[in-house]
C-alpha cells in the first residue's frame, strides 16, 4: 500500500495547480513535496537511524525551498497564499 497514489497526486495538482493534468505547475509540485516531506518526517520519528531517508528528506526540503524562492520571485501573492494554505514556516 503506497502512501501516494496516482489519484492523490491528481488531487494535489487539481487543488493547487492549474489543472490535474498540469503536473509541472510550481504550486502543485510544492504541495506534493510538502506531502512527501511530512510523510518522511513521520517515518524518521519512528526510525531515527534511517540515514538514507534522512538524506532524501533534506534533498526534498532543498528542492521545495528552491521552488518557493522561484515562486516568490515570479508572483508574491501566490507565494503568500500557498504558504498559508500548506502551513509552511517562513
Amino acid at each position: 500500500m503506497s502512501y501516494l497514489t496516482a489519484e492523490k497526486k491528481q488531487e494535489f495538482f487539481k487543488e493547487f495547480g492549474k489543472s490535474e493534468t498540469n503536473t509541472g505547475s510550481t504550486e502543485g509540485q510544492i504541495a506534493l513535496f510538502t506531502h512527501r516531506i511530512s510523510h518522511l518526517t513521520g517515518h524518521l520519528k519512528t526510525n531515527r537511524k534511517d540515514y538514507s531517508t534522512q538524506r532524501a528528506l533534506l534533498s526534498l526540503v532543498g528542492k521545495r525551498r528552491r521552488l518557493l524562492d522561484y515562486l516568490k520571485d515570479r508572483d508574491v501573492e501566490k507565494y503568500r497564499v500557498l504558504i498559508k494554505e500548506l502551513n509552511i514556516r517562513k
